[in-house]
């Protein structure tokens, strides 16, 4: 069994769904400490032909919380949604594939999560259901009960009890763990490089590495699950 394990990203970028769609089971990292400036709460989208900063107004968010502490700010989001999916209908309401990735948004920020674990693991799922990904997802601190470890000895420790053999991390962990260490633990570790994806937007300049969002506005689901597939393993 192939296995993974990342934070809770809002409509992450297409790299993230290759991750997923690389694994047999993929583990949501939700009680580890939440990352200021990072993209649990935010993400870009195309408005006007360049990329805009969205950010999911939060409550009290500490680098000292963890990240299924982090509550939504209930007297700002509910404001925050209306115009950020006004933003979304005016920027994408020309796209091909608008009415149905604008119904998933929708459903997604209607949800009645109250943290934003919850929002950006429901914002993941609804996209795999939407591409069809059937890899199986579950939560760090619903399951595991290790949050007393840290690091490379919290991940093979979730390896050893799911009993997996491979284990695939984002590239950015080259620098953090040693093909060797997990070697000697019985566990094959590949760190995963998305190569490069471009599709039609409205103009010809192409601007990478959007949200999600972008991708599921202009593409059908069998494409994007093609996107999925454009990586390498290393």
């Amino acid at each position: 069994m192939k296995l993974a394990i990342m934070q809770p990203y809002l409509f992450p970028y297409i790299g993230y769904f290759q991750l997923i769609n690389a694994v047999d089971k993929f583990v949501v990292y939700d009680d580890v400490n939440f990352i200021k400036q990072g993209w649990i709460n935010r993400n870009n989208i195309l408005v006007q032909g360049k990329a805009l900063l969205f950010t999911v107004p939060l409550e009290n968010a500490s680098s000292f919380a963890k990240i299924n502490e982090i509550e939504l700010h209930q007297k700002l989001y509910q404001n925050w949604k209306v115009k950020f999916l006004r933003t979304v209908e005016q920027s994408y309401k020309k796209a091909p594939f608008f009415d149905k990735v604008f119904n998933l948004i929708q459903l997604v920020f209607d949800s009645e999560d109250q943290d934003i674990s919850k929002l950006a693991t429901t914002s993941i799922i609804e996209v795999c259901r939407y591409l069809d990904i059937t890899t199986q997802i579950v939560k760090t601190s619903s399951i595991y009960g290790n949050d007393f470890l840290s690091g490379k000895e919290r991940v093979i420790d979730i390896c050893k009890i799911e009993d997996t053999g491979h284990y695939i991390n984002p590239i950015g962990g080259v620098d953090l763990y040693n093909k060797d260490y997990f070697n000697e633990e019985g566990i094959q570790l590949n760190f995963i490089k998305s190569l490069p994806v471009t599709y039609q937007q409205f103009t010809e300049e192409f601007i990478p590495w959007l949200s999600i969002i972008d991708i599921l506005m202009f593409n059908q689901p069998t494409e994007i699950l093609e996107m999925t597939k454009k990586y390498e393993l290393v």
